[in-house]
């Protein structure tokens, strides 16, 4: 029997967690080279938590041959302390190696890069995507194709046509994997070169980074009315009657974005959502947003123009994950403006699913929320 999701998820960020503070020690111990002003990962290869996704029967292998590895250290253990009892532990030990159902190692691993636990210094800030943008205009576009499609105008002639940045392909990497494909490139399986390495700078790179999740995410919803991955707030600074402060400090409530100076009835304060009115035509509401940069992100986020922002809503949960959309014109809240859900969450527009909404739609939508939370997956690992 295999694990169950919850627990092969837990079992992946335990595994993320030891990389990482091993990655750490290595550090402080300086068995590691600085490399992009931050230290890099000395081998060649990492945890392929995708294989662990994939094949959810390794999981289950793995946890096994873990709890047998600590029962043969606690057999040698006792091996060293009652020397009378070596023979029976010799047998027991040999039993358990020989019963183990141990996984195939040599499939728990995948080649990585040095950056492959590089951090982004961004923490997804407004002003990033927007740089960002600016970055892919300059030097992406004429490839990747404006909307990121893998279909803009110098494509054809190119040895391999470019995959698309809408899908899945973001990721399945790490962001320091990421970060070494854009500044040293790419190459297939006989060495050529399939896109060629960039002379941007470490923070223009991050910046990209940020546009392109940012982008896909606008697409998605475009496309297909959801979110595939959790988007996260953009950060940015916002003025409230208490003072200046960042919408990361509001981590730990409900937060509501409103995109002000469109026509129709102006939203009101609720006692259940801290709310933030984004435009310069500010509502009476608990904080302003007047930046020109997180509506710019917010309409590269949503995939509209711009000027088609007014009377957008966006609630993200006490996480910081975005998570519904209200549109211009809606005159209240159903299940259906939910567009980032768990796996599994059923979807209102199913008929077969539907079941009927109390008449606060926005109380529905804040059980949902709360009862409910997402987590992304970087490179398979949960964070």
């Amino acid at each position: 029997m295999s694990l169950g999701p919850d627990a092969v998820n837990a079992l992946l960020w335990l595994l993320h967690q030891a990389q990482q503070t091993g990655w750490q020690w290595l550090d402080a111990w300086g068995l590691t080279q600085p490399l992009h002003g931050q230290p890099g990962w000395p081998f060649a290869h990492r945890l392929a938590a995708e294989y662990l996704l994939n094949e959810p029967g390794q999981s289950r292998r793995l946890v096994l041959a873990l709890a047998a590895l600590l029962l043969l250290s606690l057999l040698g253990a006792l091996a060293w302390r009652w020397r009378r009892a070596r023979g029976w532990l010799a047998g027991v030990a040999l039993a358990l190696l020989a019963l183990t159902p141990w996984p195939e190692w040599r499939l728990l691993v995948r080649p990585t890069v040095p950056t492959a636990f590089h951090q982004s210094p961004n923490g997804f800030r407004a002003s990033s995507i927007v740089q960002g943008q600016r970055t892919y205009l300059a030097h992406c576009q004429r490839c990747h194709g404006a909307d990121g499609r893998g279909e803009g105008p110098d494509a054809p002639g190119l040895a391999m046509w470019p995959p698309t940045l809408n899908g899945s392909l973001l990721w399945k990497r790490l962001d320091g994997e990421l970060f070494w494909r854009i500044r040293h490139g790419l190459q297939d399986r006989h060495g050529q070169s399939t896109m060629p390495g960039s002379r941007l700078s470490d923070q223009q790179i991050w910046d990209l980074l940020d546009f392109v999740r940012a982008q896909a995410a606008g697409q998605s919803l475009r496309q297909t009315g959801g979110w595939m991955h959790p988007v996260p707030v953009p950060d940015a600074s916002i003025s409230c009657h208490q003072g200046s402060r960042q919408l990361s400090s509001l981590r730990g409530q409900r937060l509501r974005l409103v995109l002000t100076g469109g026509q129709g009835p102006v939203a009101t304060e609720d006692p259940r959502l801290f709310s933030v009115a984004v435009g310069q035509d500010a509502a009476d509401l608990d904080c302003q947003a007047d930046n020109e940069e997180l509506t710019q992100a917010l309409a590269i986020l949503l995939g509209v123009p711009p000027q088609e922002l007014p009377g957008h809503q966006l609630i993200a949960d006490k996480f910081g994950w975005l998570r519904v959309r209200g549109q211009p014109g809606a005159a209240q809240w159903s299940e259906d403006d939910l567009v980032c859900r768990t796996p599994g969450m059923p979807n209102p527009g199913n008929p077969a699913q539907a079941q009927a909404s109390p008449a606060d739609g926005l109380d529905a939508i804040i059980r949902r929320i709360d009862s409910e939370p997402v987590r992304p997956q970087r490179g398979g690992f949960p964070h």
